[in-house]
């Protein structure tokens, strides 16, 4: 089959979305369909299979996209027309401008179109210092709901928690296939042993991007009002535009938080040697990381917040602290600390969880989503 895939936003694989696409687009390439990428990553140039367009300049505002760690496409028919028309499907992974001209040609051409939902509203509106302004937020969904979603024949939702946000915002349902993002193999345990330098310290980690609805200083302020303060090593694993900001921020710790995007093998000693796995994140469509940690024996401490999925993977109360309160995450810390047996008993009980959320079996299914689409239209057969 050959398919399109058309991204906004793609860079280097340190957030979800970028992991999200590569991982579709190496799967389905590892199962002979001829995947063509069309996106602004300059770095992809000359790359087989991928088609790369320019950066959208938005003049004085080019700096401030550019420190959120965000490249945007400019939408180029030139460009797009030929791939567009000779694809069987078109699979879109935001609702912004280059998606949106990939969709006008797909309908111009009669080709079945699905698209993911990766992007919150509070994502967007963040930006613009908005996200706890319920109006825009139901704005920004109303927008991407009749520019782009209610157009396709196919939305693909990482977990039901968003599908019910969205649906619920814009008032219509979709063609929703729920379909996790899923958790690799590699994610298991190692018996990877701490280094030398954390020996005797109680790691914690968090793996998400340094940005505002990441909730880093919540973690952050928690671990200054621990008991423990003085033998917690905070590890904070990815990547992003506050990155300084976060350091400063933790210098009141006796013990500076190590700031590091890993490479994937030393990412799964990190998670093996860890304590525990906080995950503070304010926003969240689908933690991978949080299943990932998991996966790999640790137990999580999760945000309660009404527009996060994540806490969906607390066994109960301890695994749960009030969204944005540093001191209802420290009485947690301090209970796990103080309380290794349990931690323990907890370990037991959330080993299988991440079994059911199989990277393999959730890109076989996004392929069965992207045949049957594009069955629809004729323009594929088994």
């Amino acid at each position: 089959m050959r398919i399109t895939i058309v991204c906004d936003v793609l860079g280097e694989e340190n957030n979800g979305t970028t992991v999200a696409a590569m991982n579709l687009i190496r799967s389905l390439k590892s199962k002979g369909h001829k995947v063509t990428v069309v996106c602004p990553d300059q770095n992809r140039r000359g790359q087989e299979g991928f088609v790369v367009v320019d950066k959208l300049n938005l003049g004085p505002l080019n700096g401030y996209v550019e420190k959120n760690g965000v490249t945007l496409s400019k939408a180029s028919k030139k460009i797009l027309e030929p791939v567009i028309a000779q694809s069987d499907v078109v699979h879109l992974l935001i609702p912004f401008a280059l998606s949106n001209a990939a969709l006008r040609l797909a309908k111009k051409h009669h080709i079945s179109v699905t698209a993911s939902f990766h992007a919150q509203a509070e994502n967007i509106t963040s930006h613009i210092f908005m996200k706890d302004f319920e109006l825009a937020n139901k704005i920004a969904y109303l927008q991407m709901y009749y520019a782009t979603y209610r157009h396709c024949d196919a939305v693909h939702y990482p977990t039901e928690f968003i599908k019910d946000i969205f649906e619920g915002a814009v008032g219509h349902k979709t063609n929703a296939y729920v379909i996790s993002n899923g958790v690799g193999e590699r994610f298991k345990e190692n018996g990877a042993e701490k280094p030398d330098e954390f020996k005797n310290k109680f790691v914690i980690l968090f793996s998400g991007r340094y940005s505002k609805e990441k909730s880093h200083s919540v973690l952050i302020d928690a671990v200054s009002l621990s008991k423990h303060e003085r033998m917690i090593q905070l590890i904070f694993a990815g990547d992003g535009p506050l990155k300084e900001k976060l350091k400063a921020e933790s210098k009141k710790l006796s013990n500076r938080p190590l700031f590091s995007f890993f490479p994937h093998y030393q990412m799964l000693n990190v998670l093996n040697y860890a304590d525990l796995y906080v995950h503070p994140a304010e926003i969240e469509i689908e933690a991978i990381a949080c299943l990932e940690a998991i996966a790999c024996g640790l137990v999580p401490i999760i945000s309660d917040s009404k527009k996060s999925a994540t806490k969906k993977f607390a066994l109960d109360e301890r695994n749960l602290f009030e969204a944005n309160n540093p001191a209802s995450l420290s009485e947690k810390i301090d209970f796990f600390i103080e309380h290794p047996d349990v931690l323990r008993e907890y370990k037991e009980r959330y080993r299988g969880m991440a079994e059911g959320y199989s990277q393999k079996a959730c890109m076989d299914r996004m392929e069965q989503m992207l045949i049957d689409t594009a069955k629809k239209k004729h323009r594929y057969e088994d």
